[in-house]
């Protein structure tokens, strides 16, 4: 596959990203202190994840000469380092003289080291058997998209596990500085969750206007471009709200007489991040080649209409909203565990209950699909799967929230309920995944008018 052709412009760009998504997390990890031998060895697998991701690259060049598999190998380099550059200011910023000057070198050092990383990568990948690329720029930069605002909500469920929300009392400053230039050595506790999260927050926004410009240049689709486009609008309301969940309104003082965080923008900012990834999640999808692989619909005989699936997705959303509202609802109190509403609990399990039916019995329902429909049968099948560890960690989060006895937070309990947390984001998005599928695989019998007829 040509790397010039209209479907691979950018490429390079997704390759350099998903890895720059991946070295991220790696650090997030080895930025809490894991152990000098441990974080040594998380950092080093970022250098390592750069040249994988630059063999990739030169795995694709059809043309196998080594200086081309280089050229590829460089851009992917590039473009992570270009991504990095958020990074670079928290290792300057705390200096007060010849900031500049220490930017300038810091990005120096980062461009020549990824680069050469991808030269070393792509020359690696010049050798061997060709790859072809299965997945379109767009489709791969959509999954980038997608897989970095999912570690943003897992970074998101740990300041909110943590107890960390307000840990940083300003926006869009951190304690005064820019938040590109707040210093790395003052990132610490509740600080460093909190501001990472904010770091994370400024990667995926950096990511929804490169996905909408690679819409823009790639998709003819009408209604592609406008995903692409409300997903970019989606992400800058998800940031403000974020925001202003902190300081209840449009202000750059620190002064607490001046700030009103604001618990009901908590919920929503929870609830509308999850909604993001789900849009992210189908645009990726619906860009992807198999989407777009002619596939033709088909009258499936006693199947339900698209209306089961699309009620599914109403379902969970009111299931994540009453979540939302139980873990954000805690009254503190002092010296001692956290109390919750009991009409947020019971509103939350009994629905839960709901949930997990419908989730059931539509999952069901598409594995039950004739063979041609595979990618439908798939999915309901991730469906199953993904409600299944979802009721396995909602039961340990609860357990570990009502045995809580003092005021300190256990480990186990940030754990589970930001796994429960996560996992429900993506038990929303595959039951989006489902209703696209079912839409654009299946047709009511009635209005079929010739198209084939398939036993469910």
């Amino acid at each position: 596959m040509q790397h010039q052709s209209k479907d691979q412009r950018g490429l390079h760009l997704a390759i350099g990203f998903a890895a720059t998504v991946a070295m991220w997390a790696l650090a997030y990890v080895a930025m809490m202190r894991p152990g000098q031998l441990a974080g040594e060895v998380l950092f080093a697998c970022m250098g390592l994840i750069l040249v994988l991701a630059a063999r990739i690259s030169g795995k694709l060049v059809e043309a196998p000469t080594l200086a081309a598999c280089m050229r590829a190998g460089a851009k992917v380099g590039a473009f992570s380092a270009i991504a990095n550059l958020l990074l670079i200011g928290s290792l300057v910023g705390g200096g007060e003289a010849g900031v500049l000057r220490q930017f300038a070198l810091w990005s120096a050092g980062l461009f020549g080291v990824s680069i050469v990383c991808g030269c070393l990568g792509g020359a690696w990948g010049c050798a061997g058997l060709r790859w072809r690329a299965r997945v379109p720029a767009t489709g791969l930069f959509g999954l980038t998209t997608a897989a970095a605002i999912f570690l943003l909500l897992v970074t998101g469920g740990l300041v909110t596990g943590l107890e960390a929300g307000l840990a940083v009392p300003d926006w869009p400053n951190s304690f005064g500085h820019n938040m590109l230039l707040y210093p790395l050595a003052e990132m610490k506790d509740g600080v460093y969750y909190e501001h990472a999260h904010r770091l994370y927050g400024m990667l995926v926004g950096f990511c929804a206007v490169l996905m909408l410009v690679l819409t823009l240049m790639n998709e003819q689709r009408s209604w592609v471009r406008a995903l692409a486009f409300a997903g970019f609008l989606m992400v800058c309301v998800q940031g403000l709200m974020g925001g202003l969940r902190v300081t209840g309104n449009l202000t750059l003082s620190q002064e607490a007489s001046e700030l009103a965080p604001n618990v009901g923008l908590a919920v929503a900012h929870g609830v509308f991040g999850q909604i993001v990834f789900s849009l992210y999640c189908l645009l990726a999808v619906v860009c992807g080649t198999r989407w777009n692989s002619g596939m033709a619909p088909q009258a499936v005989a006693e199947a339900p209409s698209a209306t089961l699936p699309t009620a599914l997705v109403g379902v969970l959303l009111v299931q994540l909203i009453s979540g939302a509202l139980y873990r954000h609802l805690q009254i503190p109190v002092a010296g001692a565990a956290p109390t919750y509403p009991t009409w947020a609990m019971h509103m939350h399990l009994t629905f839960a209950a709901v949930a997990f039916v419908a989730t059931l019995w539509t999952g069901l329902r598409a594995m039950r699909m004739p063979a041609a429909l595979r990618p439908l049968r798939a999915v309901g099948h991730g469906l199953l799967m993904v409600v299944g560890l979802q009721v396995v960690l909602g039961i340990l989060a609860l357990v570990m929230v009502i045995t809580r006895k003092t005021e300190a937070i256990p480990l186990w309990e940030v754990v589970f309920t930001s796994l429960h947390q996560v996992t429900g984001a993506a038990l929303l998005a595959t039951s989006v995944l489902l209703a696209a599928w079912w839409r654009r695989l299946t047709v009511p019998q009635a209005s079929s008018q010739g198209l084939p007829l398939a036993q469910a």
